[in-house]
């Protein structure tokens, strides 16, 4: 079983729940600059042919008190979906 997993709050927000411990966290999804910062992805890997470790780097950058994301699922397979995208995009 995977460490982390995700799950919602009684407030219907996306958390991610440490399944060793029990303990939760508001996922990054819920978080306005990780959302401005996704937004903005596209033109960043469009401008500086961002490899996939330079857009990671440049989405903690963007969001304040945020040195990985690498746990979060939430925010880990929306930034890899939108990545993966784009970057086809740029291939072709």
């Amino acid at each position: 079983m995977p460490q982390f997993s995700k799950a919602y709050n009684i407030e219907g927000q996306m958390i991610i729940r440490d399944n060793e411990t029990g303990k939760t966290a508001l996922s990054l999804m819920e978080d306005p600059n990780f959302k401005s910062a996704m937004g903005g992805l596209y033109n960043f890997v469009g401008e500086m042919d961002a490899d996939l470790d330079m857009a990671y780097d440049w989405i903690v950058e963007q969001v304040e008190g945020c040195n990985s994301f690498v746990h979060d699922i939430w925010a880990w397979d929306c930034f890899y979906e939108v990545y993966g995208k784009v970057a086809l995009e740029h291939i072709m």
